[in-house]
């Protein structure tokens, strides 16, 4: 028997979905949702699809809470290509999302028409999109219904349904790409180490320990490394001897750390974090992989912001790697994907609004050649203050090449003069753009197989101290994430600091306590 699509069933109201155990805080009215499809003279097909879509959610909002956006709604702004929008609805939602999205704080309300109607345009979109991305009816209708979590889950029952042969059913689903599947695969040992209880708890201390020492706290760290096979069983005596020291080092590594292999209080803290907590750690960055473009297997520039680093993939294979420089907490860098069609040598910085209001007029207010010391000028005004460039050069903060891919958040990679910032293991310095290590390496791979731009002729646009702006021939997908675990290309999983509060903000959302 051929399977259904979502607008040939009916899904009965949820009602055991109720504002303690629902994903988002908001609620609609289901009279909200019938305004809304008589004004867009939607037909009966579409009509059907978003009837059964808020009703097994019981009417809240599936892209927004009381704070703003969702993760999945920043996820899906940018991943649609609209092309099945009428222009003006694109036009109008979009313009609604950027105003959202730009803001740093929100406090929503569900009865708000015009979030009400922008949330039900996103909807309409999200139906549009899963006709683009999958042909096959079960595929889809599987999307339809688990893509935008509904109701928080206890985490373990969530994660048990997952490798049970019950929950396979997202394996065939076409949701989950080959980042979704090897985290994925990584399951079944946690929930088995859960089953046995988890491994203890080490004392806390402020001693550094080195090879070569002695002590009872050694014994504790190999039982810990040997609970998880992170060491091989040798024996567990007091001495620091060299087979924990590479032990050390390789958790060090798959764990963001200097891979010093000393034991200190920052190893100590990554060694106590309980299982439980890293099974909920995988299980947030699962429903992120969700989101993944379809295409994420072939040619793409991935950033990872936890990470610290810019990877290119080609054809499922690393062809270049690089430290990066993120935002720092109150200009957190946004998660969107686009395509990256220009590159800019020897660029202009235009200082945004809010730098010039809150660093560059204090300063020309404390020394009045300010400006000519850093290189800037005027150029007019902008938003009531004066519109401010910084000139090509030595001193110019986005360095001497600039990667640009539209979007409306005004993010850009871009090179920098503080090189000393790519070797502090914790990097979000910036101001919300992204700053790479080895911008030469980066224009040089994109640039690769345009005739007249190898890296010799690079070095010499640069050298001419002129602004170059340059069209790539095929633009080239970008992504930037927030994976604070997942499974790199040795097969190893990873895990990285939740430096912006994300995953604390999502599980609060995705689990039951």
């Amino acid at each position: 028997m051929p399977a259904a699509s979502a607008s040939e069933i009916t899904i009965p109201r949820n009602t055991t979905i109720d504002p303690a155990h629902a994903y988002s805080d908001l609620f609609l009215d289901s009279i909200d949702l019938v305004d809304f499809i008589r004004q867009q003279h939607l037909n009966d097909t579409l009509a059907n699809e978003l009837h059964n879509f808020y009703n097994a959610r019981n009417f809240q909002y599936a892209w927004f809470t009381r704070d703003g956006l969702t993760e999945q709604a920043l996820a899906f702004s940018t991943l649609y290509q609209y092309s099945q929008d009428s222009s003006t609805g694109r036009k109008w939602l979009d313009g609604e999302l950027n105003s959202l999205e730009s803001e740093d704080s929100l406090q929503l309300t569900a009865i708000d028409p015009v979030l009400q109607r922008t949330e039900m345009l996103m909807t309409w979109r999200f139906m549009n999109y899963l006709n683009h991305r999958y042909t096959d009816k079960k595929q889809r209708l599987t999307a339809f219904l688990q893509l935008i979590p509904v109701r928080k889950q206890v985490p373990l029952d969530m994660a048990r349904s997952l490798v049970a042969d019950s929950g396979m059913a997202l394996a065939t689903s076409g949701m989950e790409g080959p980042w979704y599947q090897a985290l994925a695969r990584e399951l079944p040992k946690y929930l088995d180490w859960q089953q046995a209880g988890g491994w203890g708890r080490l004392p806390r201390t402020n001693k550094s320990y080195k090879p070569g020492d002695k002590a009872g706290f050694i014994i504790a760290v190999k039982k810990r490394l040997l609970f998880t096979g992170e060491m091989v069983p040798s024996d567990t005596t007091q001495l620091f001897d060299e087979q924990l020291e590479t032990a050390i080092k390789a958790f060090q590594g798959v764990h963001g750390l200097t891979p010093d292999g000393r034991i200190g209080p920052t190893v100590i803290k990554e060694l106590n974090i309980p299982v439980k907590a890293q099974i909920k750690q995988i299980l947030v960055n699962l429903q992120r992989m969700y989101w993944m473009p379809a295409d994420a297997d072939k040619q793409i520039i991935i950033v990872n912001i936890p990470d610290f680093r810019l990877q290119i993939m080609d054809s499922g294979r690393p062809a270049l790697a690089m430290n990066v420089v993120v935002g720092k907490e109150g200009h957190s860098t946004v998660l969107f994907s686009g395509r990256l069609d220009r590159i800019i040598f020897n660029p202009y910085w235009n200082v945004p609004p809010s730098i010039v209001k809150k660093e560059i007029l204090p300063g020309m207010e404390k020394d009045t050649a300010y400006l000519t010391k850093h290189d800037m000028e005027t150029t007019g005004m902008e938003q009531g203050l004066p519109a401010i460039r910084q000139r090509p050069g030595e001193k110019n903060e986005l360095g001497r090449i600039k990667f640009l891919f539209p979007n409306s958040f005004n993010i850009y990679l871009h090179d920098s003069p503080h090189k000393e910032l790519f070797n502090m293991t914790r990097r979000a310095y910036s101001h919300g753009c992204i700053r790479v290590a080895n911008a030469r390496g980066l224009a040089a791979w994109l640039l690769r197989d345009m005739p007249g731009w190898s890296a010799e002729d690079i070095d010499k646009a640069i050298a001419t101290g002129q602004n170059i702006g340059l069209k790539l021939n095929e633009p080239v997908a970008v992504l930037i994430v927030y994976y604070t675990a997942w499974v790199d290309e040795e097969n190893k999983l990873q895990f990285r600091e939740d430096i912006y509060g994300h995953d604390s903000t999502v599980a609060g959302r995705l689990f039951l306590p």
